[in-house]
């Protein structure tokens, strides 16, 4: 399947590949399981291996082709790469109001059916089908009832699973229940690196080895499934991020975690170029002062922290329904209830700091303390942070959530919300 502009296969994704062709070693395995860095090719072989297998095998069938979302499932496998199956002399044929893709090709004819499994909610979406086989991309993304259902519904003689996914901790389901027991499922097991993807040239690899540190370097360029260890942002440099903008910024936000046994912390961000800056903040803490602070209280002080400036939003810890309430009724700020993903907001913090992306006004003292207590819990099962020393942790991680949000491996995008 060699085309114009194609790098030819490596032997691990050609293993991938062909593993379930007649006169296969692996042929009598049910699934395959491929993990590891990101980049890695996993991804596009598995698409193509499962799309030729199914034409292959069965014949106006149904099949599942699942990712996090519909979104993404479109994204990243119907645009990206059911076009070499294109090529290769397949036809196929997306119906978007159905989420289905039809290809026809050997002179048979199959249904591939798209689905997103956000949550738990997402297994009644798929309860009553009868499956050839399903395909999982970024299965450690997807809730483990999903997941089940999903397979509960490839009942067809023949019918086969496909994994892949980038390593998530080592106490996750898919890693205990599949990864370390692939031979008793009777899966064929694919571990992936950078190097397994002739496509990425050294430039490139070492583009992405610099986008990330710590436990998600491990993850996602060794393709480790390790625990979270220590300090949660040891980018962090008061000698690089501790600064003031060199102009004006452009536009201004607000960003609140609120609180009122716990402190409350506030931050105003402006923006400048591709740059975001804190640049001052509001933090009171009712345990220190031995007072507690009412909404209308923190609201003056929201009022306070944005002056007279032109400010966007208001970003709100999503749970502080009262005070969401308060800002909203005075009629000043337009309030966006923040993605409150805690792992996923650390890593779109991380990479910013890394990136150069983020900085803090030296007057945002509470922030910079933060930041060099703020840790991981040791000893637990799965992904999580003490929970101390971490209110400006969060409004942060609000902020950048919501205002930056990966694209990519390694660029985001501004989201411009406008009134």
């Amino acid at each position: 399947m060699k085309s114009k502009g194609v790098t030819p296969f490596s032997p691990k994704q050609l293993r991938a590949l062909s593993w379930w062709l007649p006169g296969s070693k692996s042929r009598s395995f049910d699934g395959i399981i491929c993990d590891g860095a990101v980049r890695s090719g996993k991804t596009m072989c598995m698409v193509i291996s499962f799309v030729l297998w199914a034409s292959t095998e069965f014949d106006d069938m149904d099949f599942a082709i699942c990712g996090k979302t519909i979104t993404s499932v479109r994204r990243n496998i119907v645009t990206a790469v059911f076009p070499y199956l294109r090529q290769a002399g397949l036809y196929y044929e997306e119906k978007i109001s159905a989420n289905t893709v039809t290809v026809s090709a050997f002179g048979r004819t199959n249904r591939f059916r798209l689905f997103g499994g956000r949550d738990e909610s997402s297994a009644s979406l798929i309860q009553g089908m009868t499956l050839g086989g399903v395909l999982f991309d970024e299965v450690a993304l997807m809730p483990r009832s999903f997941v089940e259902q999903a397979l509960a519904r490839c009942s067809a003689e023949g019918a086969k699973f496909w994994f892949s996914c980038n390593p998530e901790h080592p106490m996750h389901w898919f890693y205990r229940e599949w990864i370390k027991k692939a031979r008793e499922k009777n899966c064929l097991y694919l571990h992936f690196t950078m190097d397994d993807n002739p496509s990425l040239s050294p430039g490139v690899r070492r583009r992405y080895e610099r986008l990330y540190t710590g436990v998600f370097r491990d993850r996602y360029i060794l393709g480790l499934w390790v625990a979270a260890r220590g300090c949660v942002y040891p980018m962090f440099s008061s000698e690089t991020h501790v600064k003031y903008p060199p102009a004006e910024p452009e536009e201004y936000w607000i960003s609140c975690d609120y609180g009122t046994v716990s402190p409350s912390s506030f931050g105003l961000w402006g923006r400048l170029g591709d740059k975001w800056y804190r640049l001052r903040e509001y933090y009171y803490d009712s345990r220190e002062t031995g007072v507690r602070k009412t909404d209308s209280e923190h609201y003056e002080a929201l009022e306070r922290l944005a002056g007279d400036l032109p400010i966007r939003a208001v970003i709100a810890d999503p749970s502080a329904a009262s005070f969401i309430e308060l800002i909203e009724r005075r009629g000043r700020f337009r309030v966006i209830k923040a993605d409150n993903d805690v792992v996923d907001g650390i890593r779109r913090v991380q990479d910013l700091l890394r990136a150069g992306r983020l900085f803090f006004a030296p007057e945002c003292t509470d922030t910079i303390r933060e930041f060099g207590l703020y840790r991981w819990k040791q000893d637990c099962a799965g992904d999580a942070v003490v929970k101390e020393n971490d209110h400006a942790m969060d409004d942060i991680r609000y902020f950048v959530s919501q205002v930056a949000i990966r694209e990519g491996a390694d660029s985001f995008g501004v989201i411009s919300v406008r009134r």
